[in-house]
């Protein structure tokens, strides 16, 4: 059974598969500071200086006013996140974009590496069955 599992993880497709998760990882967290520290700042300007990652509903428990949401959780408070999850789909939508675009941009590559190059001159056919089997005949007549 090890011998099987060294096989399996020595292959390409998990090295690649590995590579891919840890280069992922790390591109999430510059998506993720693309929408806290560029996005969301334009965003909140645009509505009024608003930080919207630290927008909260009190559903539960005693706050004060003004309240930051690390604030509001550590004295307890149910609270409802809605800027953190706003904040969350942005992240989701600007990766997904640039997953979509990196997989048109590698079908668009593939697709050119696949076509057959038009400048090389086709190979010139040769007989047919028929026209071979006709000059077997003919050769074996004489």
């Amino acid at each position: 059974m090890l011998t099987e599992f060294k096989e399996f993880i020595a292959k390409g497709n998990v090295m690649e598969l590995a590579v891919a998760v840890i280069i992922a990882g790390a591109f999430a967290v510059i998506v993720s500071s693309l929408t806290a520290d560029v996005i969301m700042p334009l965003v909140g300007a645009i509505f009024g200086d608003v930080d919207f990652s630290s927008k909260y509903i009190v559903l539960s428990g005693e706050v004060e006013a003004g309240m930051s949401l690390e604030a509001a959780r550590e004295a307890g408070a149910n609270v409802l996140a809605w800027g953190a999850f706003v904040t969350t789909i942005i992240n989701f939508i600007i990766l997904a974009f640039i997953i979509f675009m990196l997989v048109r941009y590698a079908n668009k590559a593939q697709a050119s590496f696949e076509k057959p190059a038009e400048d090389t001159p086709a190979e010139p056919e040769g007989p047919t069955e028929i026209e071979l089997l006709t000059e077997i005949r003919d050769a074996l007549k004489k």
